[in-house]
């Protein structure tokens, strides 16, 4: 069943009639409702495009959380064969809220890392909602390590709120976890590719995502900050979110202008939950030729592009 969001109201009355006639024809084989069905879908079609034409930063962050988007999990079991999970820090636990391991990618043997949500409430719970603690980022830590010490390509998919705030969290060194593994990532003799495909929170994001290429769909955002919690630090009112969202410049265009993702990915008309099939396929084309591109590079020239990225980020948007 389809879930709409708030600003897809008109769309979804339409969708919904058109499915209540398919639904009476099902019931009563005589009745021909071929034609108004087809002139609802198309009213429909006409609807989405509308919407989705000129999106506010505010609806893309609503397209970027839908709970029906593709997640990890469902990029992994489609572009990445022999998957072996590695579970755990060495330290404290295993966070399932990271899911990472050694697999092969389009015959290439690499090491992908990504956040999981999941995708009911059992799953939602066990995954923390993409959130994840210490000992997520010291897990992705050591499978960096482990893809530099054999020379493997690391690919990582970002999908989170930001790194989880709870007390048990900090008392484990979640900002040094953090900082250690954007550090890890700066450090890799190997190619580091990231793509976002839904939200990229804060320092829980770029602790996965300080790589060599940053690849973004198209209605995926990244940001320091949510816009809720924006708009309640400098308005001490998180129901201006929506002012906030527009000021953060959280968008993959946005983002792509300042020099901090390198591609967008397009999406289908209405946002990759619309079309997951679609929408991975595009992802591991953009993968495959970010690994191309970086393919042959020494561990040098590696590090140095990945550290003149960053240090020139933002420079392409304030020139413009």
């Amino acid at each position: 069943m389809t879930q709409y969001l708030d600003f897809e109201k008109p769309l979804a009355e339409i969708e919904g009639k058109a499915e209540e006639l398919r639904a009476l024809a099902r019931s009563n084989e005589e009745m021909d409702v071929a034609d108004e069905a087809a002139a609802l879908d198309q009213k429909a079609h006409t609807i989405l495009e509308d919407l989705y034409k000129d999106l506010t930063a505010w609806r893309k962050c609503q397209v970027a959380r839908h709970p029906d988007r593709p997640h990890c999990r469902d990029y992994i079991e489609t572009l990445f064969e022999e998957y072996t999970p590695l579970a755990g820090d060495r330290n404290f636990a295993d966070d399932h809220a990271v899911m990472g391991g050694l697999s092969r990618f389009r015959g290439t043997p690499v090491v992908v890392i990504g956040h999981e949500k999941g995708s009911d409430t059992t799953s939602r719970i066990e995954r923390n909602f993409g959130m994840a603690r210490p000992e997520g980022y010291r897990k992705a830590i050591r499978l960096m390590r482990l893809a530099d010490q054999f020379g493997l390509p690391v690919v990582t998919l970002v999908d989170t709120p930001g790194a989880y705030p709870g007390k048990g969290a900090e008392e484990r060194g979640q900002s040094e976890a953090i900082a250690r593994s954007t550090q890890a990532c700066l450090q890799l003799g190997v190619p580091l590719i990231s793509v976002i495909i839904g939200e990229g929170g804060s320092g829980g994001a770029v602790a996965f995502a300080t790589a060599n290429r940053v690849a973004m769909l198209e209605h995926s955002v990244y940001s320091v900050i949510s816009p809720e919690g924006c708009a309640s630090i400098l308005w001490k009112d998180a129901e201006k979110m929506r002012e906030a969202a527009q000021a953060l410049r959280l968008t993959a265009q946005d983002l792509y202008q300042l020099g901090v993702a390198d591609q967008v990915i397009s999406e289908p008309l209405g946002g990759a939950h619309r079309d997951q099939t679609g929408t991975i396929e595009a992802v591991g084309q953009a993968i495959s030729d970010m690994l191309e591109e970086l393919s042959g590079k020494s561990a040098e020239d590696l590090v140095k592009q990945r550290r003149e990225k960053f240090l020139s980020m933002g420079k392409r948007g304030l020139a413009a």
